[in-house]
């Protein structure tokens, strides 16, 4: 069983890989269900882009419903996670190759690179659940180099359609609570890439 998260504060990222919110969203209430205080950030792409998979103002609603928390959307608001102790361990859900790649140099031009940023000022854990159809290929530099970066964990992933998208590379979601338990531990869950057989 997972370790106790009743009482942890975690941090949510959220960024634009619109098709896995709904899988993001389910995980944000089981964590919820668990006792973690969760606070709810999302990329300004995520939280101002409307797609067929829910409108922007919808995603904001459902997310801070569930977490009974305004979501820090800009990067003025998530300055102050790391100075004013917010935090605890902090997810990245779905992370985007774009977010990824920002990590990897060291650029903070959004809610979610400042919040990853000022999170790490204190040596604290963060977890990307890396959602992305050219991990495999023009991003993978980046999520490597991250690989080998002190406090980055990540959610085991697998190749969700290795015939039609062969770079693709989605998070298995259902394992972001063990993902959690695991980093807080500093271990990180192996094997982290695998394919699910059919």
């Amino acid at each position: 069983m997972y370790e106790n998260l009743r009482g942890l504060k975690i941090g949510f990222a959220m960024t634009g890989s619109f098709c896995t919110f709904g899988k993001c969203f389910e995980q944000v209430e089981i964590l919820k269900n668990m006792g973690a205080e969760i606070i709810p950030i999302m990329s300004e792409n995520a939280s101002g882009t409307s797609t067929r998979f829910g409108t922007a103002e919808q995603n904001i609603k459902k997310l801070e419903e569930i977490t009974r928390k305004d979501v820090i959307m800009s990067i003025t608001d998530a300055e102050p996670i790391g100075p004013k102790n917010m935090t605890d361990i902090l997810m990245v859900a779905p992370c985007t190759s774009n977010t990824a790649s920002k990590l990897a140099n060291s650029i903070t031009d959004t809610s979610v690179t400042m919040a990853v940023k000022s999170h790490l000022r204190s040596g604290k854990p963060v977890i990307l659940a890396i959602a992305s159809n050219d991990s495999l290929s023009g991003s993978a530099k980046n999520i490597g180099e991250l690989f080998n970066r002190k406090n980055y964990y990540f959610v085991p992933m697998l190749q969700d359609d290795c015939t039609n998208k062969p770079s693709s590379l989605v998070a298995d979601f259902s394992m972001i609570p063990e993902t959690i338990s695991s980093a807080l531990n500093g271990v990180q869950l192996r094997p982290v890439i695998y394919h699910r057989p059919d």
